[in-house]
């Protein structure tokens, strides 16, 4: 598939920064930080997707004609800077999480180290890949947790804020843990299953429900799923399924797959169903419901013990709609001259906002006996690996302190881009998927609540701790 062209997918004060870093030959190495401040919904933990979508896009920026005399036309860029980007190409490193990890604020899920005017130009194009598909990921992983073991698969296409949030808002989808989407172009460029039967309009297309049920079953024999409310449920719907799985499916010794409930009240309904399906020998037909499920609806009607197998979930998922932005942010945290490394700090009267210096890394610590992740800590590059016994403190509450000792650790951050060139493996959307399942199995249930989890702490080394405020006691001192 050709790849989008997403060159001028930039603020433009991008552009005019990175002409006014041109201009004055501030071309010095720059270390950016990809981060954020809040998990979505007041969740306990968010999971990280869409890396591959930005290796993508880094690898193919380029600025053609086209893009360049728009740039001209706008009257503002010299023709130096005009020609080095018609030479773009990206010559920095690069440093991700990979996707499918479980993260947390303020630690970096991504790390830049390029020339200033190139690293200035990534930022949108960044963002809006990761925001985006971090958002839907943890949104997901929230209705996988609430449907208890249940598929859950992403119906959301046509309710999506575009085409591009469709093919990755399903791609992030099943990072998250659905089992499968409606988005055939989703299934095909990332070989993951297409999910789908019918809608109302096919039943309405035939004079009578039963016809459209039987063409239907004689069509897919061994894929009958029947959307059985588009008349009356009960009186209508079910019994013609029904009629329609002992005349068509019995005799050919195929079982049908399942029922749908769009519409009325899933969990009465379900019950209903379940029975009268029980009762004519279909036990193992499984109940899909759909219309507008999130994780809070899911949760309710499982708490009223409706009779569901597997859930389609649209408009809620693919928009994120209960919280609708990730947050991430690209600040700048260090800048490199005649070889050695300058931390820089952004402060702010916000003490969320304060961004915490220079170059970094993340570990995260397991215990050894249960393999459950305890807490993050990020320290500077050039600090060791933490060994022996590690005591760590929340960073605003500096009292709040424990002490490690049986434990192992892992850097969270992989290396992607090494003076430009891809030295990264992306693995498939499956192995993806798996990943991050196995990752959540890494976390205390108190911390995947969906209500009022238990914080995860990610923690600052003290000499990351100690700079971050020598660098605030300096820019107090300087306003006096």
């Amino acid at each position: 598939m050709k790849p989008e062209k997403l060159e001028l997918i930039a603020d433009f004060y991008e552009f005019t920064m990175s002409n006014g870093y041109f201009e004055k030959h501030m071309n010095e190495m720059a270390y950016f930080d990809i981060f954020f401040r809040k998990v979505p919904d007041n969740g306990g933990y968010a999971i990280m997707a869409g890396l591959e979508q930005v290796i993508d896009a880094i690898c193919h920026l380029q600025f053609n004609l086209e893009d360049i005399e728009y740039l001209r036309k706008q009257e503002i860029f010299s023709e130096e800077y005009l020609t080095y980007l018609s030479n773009f190409k990206f010559t920095g490193d690069i440093w991700a999480i990979p996707e499918g990890t479980v993260i947390f604020p303020n630690e970096p899920l991504i790390t830049i180290k390029a020339p200033l005017v190139e690293a200035q130009l990534l930022e949108t194009l960044i963002l809006l890949i990761i925001n985006h598909q971090s958002l839907i990921a943890t949104k997901t992983s929230r209705m996988v947790k609430a449907a208890q073991g249940r598929p859950i698969m992403e119906f959301g296409a046509r309710r999506a804020h575009g085409i591009s949030a469709a093919i990755y808002g399903a791609r992030a989808a099943i990072i998250g843990g659905a089992v499968g989407t409606s988005c055939t172009l989703t299934a095909q460029k990332f070989k993951v299953p297409a999910s789908g039967t019918m809608a109302h309009s096919w039943i309405q297309s035939f004079d009578s429900e039963y016809e459209a049920f039987k063409t239907y079953a004689q069509l897919y024999p061994k894929g009958c799923t029947f959307l059985i409310d588009t008349y009356h449920t009960l009186e209508s719907g079910l019994p013609n399924a029904i009629k329609v799985f002992d005349e068509i499916l019995k005799p050919q010794g195929i079982r049908p797959v399942a029922v749908r409930l769009d519409s009325g009240d899933l969990a009465y309904l379900s019950k209903q169903v379940r029975k009268k399906l029980d009762n004519a020998g279909y036990q193992d037909c499984k109940i899909c419901v759909t219309n507008s499920l999130d994780e809070h609806l899911i949760s309710s009607l499982l708490e009223q013990e409706a009779k569901v197998d597997l859930f389609g979930v649209g408009e809620n998922l693919i928009t994120a709609k209960s919280d609708a932005v990730f947050g991430g942010v690209y600040k700048m945290v260090a800048v490199e001259k005649e070889g050695k490394i300058l931390p820089k700090i952004k402060i702010s009267e916000n003490v969320e906002k304060i961004t915490n210096p220079s170059f970094k890394k993340v570990y995260r610590f397991y215990d050894k006996k249960t393999n459950y992740a305890l807490a993050d800590v990020i320290m500077l590059k050039e600090e060791q690996e933490p060994k022996g016994e590690y005591e760590i403190f929340d960073p605003n509450n500096t009292w709040k302190r424990k002490k490690l000792s049986n434990y192992n650790v892992k850097e969270l951050q992989e290396k992607i881009f090494e003076k430009g060139e891809l030295i990264y493996q992306t693995p498939s959307l499956t192995e993806i998927a798996s990943y991050a399942k196995q990752q959540l199995k890494t976390l205390w249930e108190e911390i995947k609540r969906l209500e009022n989890p238990q914080k995860y702490y990610v923690d600052l080394s003290p000499q990351l701790f100690d700079l971050k405020n020598q660098m605030l006691n300096a820019q107090k001192n300087k306003k006096k």
